[in-house]
């Protein structure tokens, strides 16, 4: 007979008693004549539970986690009550709008659909570029999960999400799967697998090339900035559990939005990212504009002396204008009013640094969080100026699908939501690592520096996997 200390077993009984808690509410919540679609109800979980180690513990396949960038409220999220997806090109907006504004009609505040949009959704016709990976997240997919561990400050609650009146008739199969949660969790943090081969595309050459004929387009007059983006594809030693990674890659980067998107028996997207796209509250809108790089010193003197080339840079400072003017432009189209401040900032990372500006807004009555999302993306920081000019090139001159790369990533709730750009990010699959990360190229622009640029910006992923040079040797 199995001995179980005394610890265990009253982890095993409270598990047991917060499962038979929320299935008492979930039936009854399946029977009342609550007028709401989505219906949602919530216990509260004893002792500390880390979010992502609960989600890496559950046996769906779907899943999701979002951690705002200052962590007041992380959320990780397993099963899906209810997907709203499309893989048409153009993106319809309206469609979108009409179907998250259906589903959400008269849902609590607190209801929230997670997920994202493509970088451009006519990418993949573009010559060699369609990624099969890519496929399974569609040029947008939201989904409100079916049981949601959310932590906020230092109570944690189990959600779980039923749609009306469908759910009605399967409260046996969501009880079921409650069932066979994992609880209590194990808080395992093994070490990654380390990478034995990686392949960049475009090459060094190949790199060299794209830059020079962005800096021709732009000296001819048709671009004043083109974001060009490299993938570095990692072969790992071993497989692994994708959203592993993200729990080595958020203790590593703080100051940054978490993510990861992962759809039923598809690959995971996960990222670091330090960019905010937009918040929404009610009728109030919050924008970054965030644009050129340099990294941190390895002494305090050092530090300030990077800081201060960074701010003192005219190609810099170039480059962030040209983000921050497209982003009031934007805002202006939906907005009565924008703030923006008169003095550029500093966003300041653990591994690197960018100019920053917020801007601020009060949304126009009427204005609704698809047509936030229609305007700003994609914003001068991932595509370019002219935009359509920029996105074009791109699809152009990129040898590869972007996908979910440098697209927004986030939540959708009845009168607010929050996304980032999909940033520092990579596509995790069994035993490989697809890395993404780009560079703004304007004028002084130079394809070595800005290939260094980049190798900076992966370098919190090639930290957590042990790689220093960046170059892990082939074998």
């Amino acid at each position: 007979m199995l001995d179980l200390d005394p610890a265990a077993i009253r982890d095993i009984d409270a598990a047991g008693d917060l499962r038979s808690a929320l299935s008492g509410r979930i039936r009854k919540a399946a029977q009342s004549p609550d007028s709401a679609r989505v219906v949602r109800v919530s216990v509260p979980v004893p002792g500390p539970v880390q979010p992502i180690d609960w989600v890496r513990a559950q046996p769906s396949s779907e899943t999701a986690y979002w951690s705002g960038r200052k962590a007041e409220r992380t959320v990780a999220a397993s099963g899906a009550a209810d997907v709203v997806r499309s893989a048409s090109a153009p993106i319809d907006y309206d469609a979108l709008d009409r179907t998250l504004t259906n589903r959400l009609e008269g849902a609590r505040p607190s209801v929230r659909y997670y997920g994202g949009v493509r970088f451009d959704a006519a990418q993949p016709k573009a010559p060699n570029r369609p990624d099969s990976r890519w496929a399974p997240f569609g040029t947008y997919r939201f989904v409100l999960p079916r049981f949601e561990l959310i932590e906020s400050g230092d109570r944690r609650h189990l959600v779980c999400n039923l749609v009306l009146p469908r759910d009605a008739d399967r409260v046996g199969e969501i009880v079921g799967a409650l069932e066979t949660m994992a609880l209590p969790v194990p808080d395992e943090h093994t070490a990654l697998p380390r990478p034995y081969h990686r392949q960049d595309v475009p090459d060094h050459a190949e790199w060299t090339d794209m830059v020079r004929w962005a800096l021709d387009a732009i000296d001819a007059g048709g671009l004043d900035k083109v974001v060009l983006a490299r993938r570095v594809a990692l072969a790992l030693g071993a497989a692994m559990d994708p959203l592993l990674v993200l729990s080595h890659l958020e203790p590593a980067t703080p100051g940054c939005y978490h993510f990861a998107v992962r759809p039923a028996n598809g690959p995971a997207f996960v990222g670091a990212s330090p960019e905010r796209l937009f918040r929404r509250d009610g009728d109030q809108v919050v924008s970054e504009a965030v644009a050129g790089t340099r990294p941190r010193g390895d002494t305090e003197a050092e530090d300030a002396a990077l800081r201060e080339a960074l701010l003192n840079s005219p190609k810099e400072r170039r480059e962030h204008a040209f983000v921050r003017d497209a982003i009031r432009d934007d805002l202006e189209a939906v907005c009565a009013s924008v703030h923006v401040p008169d003095e550029v900032g500093e966003l300041a990372l653990a591994r690197g640094r960018h100019l920053h500006a917020r801007l601020t807004g009060t949304l126009r009555p009427g204005t609704t969080t698809t047509d936030i999302l229609k305007e700003l993306h994609p914003t001068p920081a991932v595509g370019g100026v002219p935009t359509a000019d920029a996105v074009a090139a791109i699809r152009a001159q990129e040898p590869f699908d972007r996908g979910w790369y440098a697209g927004p990533v986030g939540w959708v709730g009845r009168e607010d939501a929050e996304f980032t750009v999909g940033l520092r990010a990579g596509l995790v699959e069994e035993n490989q690592i697809a890395l993404f990360s780009g560079a703004g190229i304007v004028d002084g622009s130079a394809p070595d520096r800005e290939w260094e640029e980049i190798e900076q910006k992966i370098g919190d992923f090639a930290a957590i996997l042990g790689v220093t040079d960046s170059q892990p040797a082939s074998r």
